[in-house]
């Protein structure tokens, strides 16, 4: 894998700490991505998602799609030669369907 493959991502949680920065391959998938988010939450901190369905991944204003490649995503406006792409982690609140009562994500 050659070094220009390879992307260098941060994620930036609610409270303004980060989990990385790592290096990804460019066909990384955006749900992988939510995988390791998962896996590196912080253990100090509360209510952490447990699936990729319960948070969101945006970079630069646009909300990630999970069948997405890392490639796919990036957005050449926010990115900074030879820095790492900063994506904010936004999670997913519970609302109540009102038909039967049942929570769901958004």
């Amino acid at each position: 894998m050659a070094a220009e493959d390879l992307i260098e991502v941060k994620f930036r949680l609610a409270d303004g700490t980060d989990i990385g920065p790592s290096k990804y391959c460019s066909t990384t998938t955006v749900g992988s991505l939510k995988e390791k988010i998962i896996s590196q939450w912080p253990k100090d901190k509360e209510n952490g998602p447990k699936t990729i369905n319960d948070f969101k991944l945006i970079n630069a204003g646009k909300i990630l799609e999970n069948n997405k490649t890392l490639a796919e995503s990036r957005s050449p406006v926010s990115e900074i030669p030879g820095g790492a792409i900063t994506m904010l982690v936004v999670m997913r609140s519970p609302t109540a369907d009102k038909n039967n009562g049942k929570l769901f994500t958004n």
